[in-house]
């Protein structure tokens, strides 16, 4: 019987050569649970903005344990200890960590999945195949849920600098096109050490700092919260919304098995039961975009609109603006649309809605990155650096939005 080799190499367009250390991973890595993420994109509907954008979760996962792999070699240079154990765990974390995202995973869970976030499913996910690897993830899970008492290993995995962001703002950047998110990550890893267990960049390294929080705040507003991505992602939950209230009529919707369960339960963290994840490992973006094509000739006209609208690119128009925009002006769009088509006021709110984005690059709030200066002496990145622009990240920017169908625009 021939043994299999489970210490392959993936060819990644970003770093070159990424490498499987060892025979978990592996294993990990081919679980059903780690495959769907290759069905799983990494930035929604970005591609209809973005022709480029359709790499997956899967590519980001791999991508972020690279990084890591890059982390401890560089730390252990620097007389850092990492035992084995924990070098382990650190790549079960970073692996694992966006194993609990669902399809579309934002409107997923500002619609049908709104009762438990990505981060917990991402937890659910880990403590069952802790079960089924005999405990061998033991310490990740430790680690991940910031129990641990070395405190760097939860920043390298969660932090306002850590592999997670490293590799998303690259990976985004590289397949979007957008350059201003492009950073280097491999200056970053490099200029890192441990004081007292807790992650620092040295002095040396503030550049590369500042150039990857300005590129975090312009991959938000060109990528991540660009206006057509925006639009296209609030007429999606607009119709997960409407399917579920369908539903609820007894109205019967043609979907896949695992989909249909959520859009006909209300999910609650407390009952999320094995079951429940059972189902909700089946859900990918396929279960989503074949439900749309179906439902876009669904009886019910506002459900085979928005479908429609989405399958063919007909986005509703969506005013981005920095003040609010009155209840008058909302109000107005609405009545006329629902008289222009004879619906209700009510449903005509699905397709003229408001809401607002932010944008924060860096909070102040939350652990800072620190600075290892020369001297010895610690300092948020903020206070250290002489880049006035990087206090200004730290300011929240709202904007916001109001989205109508284009036929009032042109009234």
């Amino acid at each position: 019987m021939s043994q299999i080799n489970k210490l392959k190499i993936f060819n990644d367009p970003i770093y070159g050569f990424i490498t499987l250390p060892n025979e978990l991973i592996y294993d990990l890595v081919q679980h059903r649970y780690f495959q769907r993420l290759r069905r799983i994109s990494q930035m929604g509907l970005s591609y209809l903005v973005y022709p480029g954008a359709h790499h997956t979760r899967f590519h980001h996962a791999l991508g972020c344990m690279h990084l890591m792999q890059k982390a401890v070699e560089v730390l252990r240079f620097k007389n850092v200890a990492i035992s084995k154990d924990e070098e382990q765990a650190l790549y079960i974390a970073i692996l694992l960590h966006d194993i609990g995202h669902g399809p579309f995973s934002h409107a997923m869970e500002n619609s049908i999945v709104e009762g438990v976030h990505h981060e917990q499913l991402s937890l659910l996910f880990m403590n069952k195949l802790n079960e089924e690897f005999d405990g061998k993830l033991s310490l990740a899970i430790q680690i991940f849920k910031g129990e641990y008492h070395r405190r760097f290993m939860l920043q390298l995995i969660s932090s306002q600098l850590d592999m997670d962001r490293m590799d998303y703002l690259k990976r985004d950047s590289f397949f979007t096109g957008v350059a201003e998110g492009n950073i280097n990550s491999d200056r970053l890893i490099q200029m890192m050490a441990v004081v007292d267990d807790v992650l620092v960049i040295e002095e040396k390294g503030i550049y590369s700092v500042e150039k990857f929080l300005m590129a975090r705040r312009l991959m938000y507003w060109q990528a991540y919260l660009h206006k057509t991505s925006l639009v296209a992602e609030l007429m999606l939950m607009k119709i997960l919304q409407r399917a579920k209230q369908l539903t609820s009529h007894g109205i019967q919707l043609l979907c896949a098995e695992p989909l249909l369960y959520f859009i006909c339960n209300k999910v609650q963290r407390e009952t999320f039961d094995g079951n429940m994840l059972e189902k909700f490992a089946r859900l990918d973006d396929f279960d989503i975009m074949s439900a749309l094509k179906n439902w876009q000739y669904h009886d019910d006209e506002i459900l085979a609109s928005l479908c429609r609208r989405i399958i063919n690119r007909d986005l509703l128009k969506i005013k981005v603006s920095s003040d609010k925009f009155p209840k008058e002006d909302m109000q107005r769009l609405v009545s006329e649309f629902s008289a222009l088509h004879n619906i209700p006021e009510v449903d005509a709110k699905y397709f003229i809605f408001k809401g607002k984005i932010k944008n924060q690059a860096y909070s102040a709030a939350v652990e800072p990155i620190h600075i290892l200066k020369k001297d010895k002496t610690i300092e948020d990145v903020i206070e250290a650096s002489d880049q006035l622009n990087l206090k200004a990240l730290s300011k929240p920017v709202t904007k916001y939005y109001i989205c109508f169908p284009k036929q009032l625009a042109e009234k």
